[in-house]
């Protein structure tokens, strides 16, 4: 459960930072728009979830040698 809860959290941060993103956008701010997306939070909080996927696809077993994730 430690897994989709990650995932759960890693995703509405996501999901906040692409409203933070339309909004630059919205208000024309397309400078800082870009610079949020390669450099900024919405870099980050991709990374982050790639992270979390990619460590669960190399080692899918948990402690107990059991499946570590459920369905997607």
């Amino acid at each position: 459960m430690k897994y989709a809860r990650q995932t759960q959290e890693a995703l509405e941060r996501l999901d906040q930072a692409l409203a933070q993103l339309r909004n630059l956008i919205k208000r024309g701010d397309n400078t800082n728009a870009i610079r949020f997306m390669e450099e900024g939070a919405l870099k980050e909080r991709f990374d982050d979830l790639q992270n979390i996927i990619s460590i669960s696809s190399t080692n899918p077993l948990g402690s107990r040698n059991t499946p570590n994730t459920g369905r997607l």
